[in-house]
């Protein structure tokens, strides 16, 4: 099967010749020219034959325009170096900061520069091979405005102003969605930090977050392949179960739901099946193949993308990442 048939047979729960399969990480400092991360992007997708491109820029980007500072300090998150880039200053300090918070021209600046990148890649991949655009909700950029603490903070204490920044980031969002789609994205890659119960509460995120989300994804819905990546270990996964996505990605083997739990509460397909940060990057090339092909057998092969629950670190061994690939040959 070619790799675009493939994952529409794989999205449609048809039959397929093997289940689809890519990862992603960062790529730190190439992430900053648009045309350093196209080849990155086009040279990751060969060196693996994945299914997919997924457009890999630092989470930063998608705030860049607002004035964000930051820089590339190589620190870890947690235990992992996932490629990441450091905030200098944060956009808001204070919740009146919030009011400046505009709409974007999202073809200047940084957004125009993502654009280019993808610009690139679908000029020059093979047109059986999907690619995707990287979108960072509404919710999510918020909180990279802000700081983990502060943002939550601050949507208890000026809801108001927070849901006005945040309709004017879902406008930006949106555009930049649309523009996407236009240059000949298949689809977008949308990740949400927030929904989670450790996060907030299901109340609050059908506040702040369900209605731009849904903007966003109606903005995306000329794509046919758009999956919706729910970050955290306490994810609001059957919350989410009735977005308008054809993919759900989330850290399934460390948060839960299981694939084949999953499976009852999604009616798409589902992208997981590796643990990215302790299987991944400790274990053995075996123990990886290992769970590639538990991830079939809960699926039996159907309705299943294997991927990584999220980004992985970029310390992964080769052998593990060619051990993803070869469990499926």
């Amino acid at each position: 099967m070619k790799k675009n048939e493939r994952i529409k047979a794989a999205l449609a729960g048809e039959p397929v010749d093997r289940p689809p399969v890519a990862l992603w990480r960062h790529w730190p400092m190439d992430d900053q020219d648009a045309d350093l991360l196209a080849q990155r992007a086009l040279d990751f997708q060969q060196r693996y034959d994945w299914d997919f491109i997924k457009i890999p820029p630092s989470s930063s980007y998608c705030i860049d325009d607002y004035g964000a500072e930051h820089k590339y300090l190589a620190l870890p998150s947690g235990r992992w170096l996932l490629g990441e880039r450091t905030h200098q200053k944060r956009v808001i300090q204070q919740t009146d900061d919030w009011d400046a918070i505009k709409p974007l021209d999202i073809h200047q600046g940084t957004y125009g520069r993502i654009l280019q990148c993808l610009k690139i890649v679908i000029e020059k991949r093979d047109p059986d091979i999907p690619v995707i655009q990287t979108v960072f909700n509404p919710m999510a950029m918020a909180r990279y405005m802000a700081g983990d603490d502060v943002y939550l903070a601050h949507l208890r204490r000026a809801p108001e102003k927070l849901e006005r920044a945040l309709k004017a980031m879902t406008e930006t969002c949106a555009d930049f969605v649309k523009a996407s789609i236009a240059e000949g994205a298949d689809g977008i890659f949308m990740s949400t930090s927030a929904a989670g119960y450790e996060v907030m509460s299901v109340a609050e995120h059908d506040r702040f977050c369900r209605p731009c989300d849904l903007e966003i994804l109606e903005a995306a819905g000329q794509g046919w392949f758009n999956m919706l990546h729910v970050h955290g270990q306490q994810p609001m996964f059957a919350e989410l179960a009735d977005y308008p996505v054809q993919v759900i990605n989330w850290h399934d083997r460390s948060a839960g739901p299981g694939l084949k739990d999953a499976l009852g509460l999604f009616k798409g397909a589902l992208a997981g099946g590796v643990e990215q940060y302790q299987t991944l990057q400790f274990e053995t090339p075996r123990e990886v193949a290992a769970q590639v092909h538990d991830a079939v057998r809960q699926t039996r092969g159907r309705r299943l993308i294997v991927s990584a629950g999220c980004t992985y670190p970029i310390t992964v061994p080769e052998g593990n990442i060619l051990a993803v690939r070869r469990a499926l040959a």
